[in-house]
């Protein structure tokens, strides 16, 4: 996975990165944004844009924000609360729209 959003984005949603994004594999949450892994194209273009610098490269996720790089996965990966299946890959998050679910981590939060 290229890129993570991590906790800062909780609850603050900005959304700079999604305008940045050239090809669409950030979602929306109800609470938080997320990268799909298998759609980001580790351009970096939605990093510097953030403006709570929740998004970092996989592998400098800070320790503290580690398990969010998992989490980022799972929202993809795993049947979300209220959903019939994984989100999958579907090509980006213009045909979805919001999602309005998080991860059970993040909604624990």
């Amino acid at each position: 996975m290229p890129y993570v959003i991590a906790s800062p984005c909780i609850d603050i949603t900005d959304k700079s990165c999604t305008e940045e994004c050239p090809v669409d594999c950030i979602y929306e949450g109800d609470r938080k944004l997320y990268i799909n892994p298998k759609e980001c194209i580790d351009c970096g273009a939605c990093e510097p844009v953030c403006p709570v610098e929740a998004i970092t490269q996989d592998r400098r996720v800070p320790e503290a924000d580690a398990e969010f790089t998992e989490d980022n996965k799972r929202f993809f990966t795993e049947t979300l609360p209220g959903r019939d299946e994984p989100l999958g890959a579907p090509g980006g998050s213009h045909k979805t729209g919001p999602i309005g679910v998080d991860t059970p981590m993040v909604a624990e939060r």
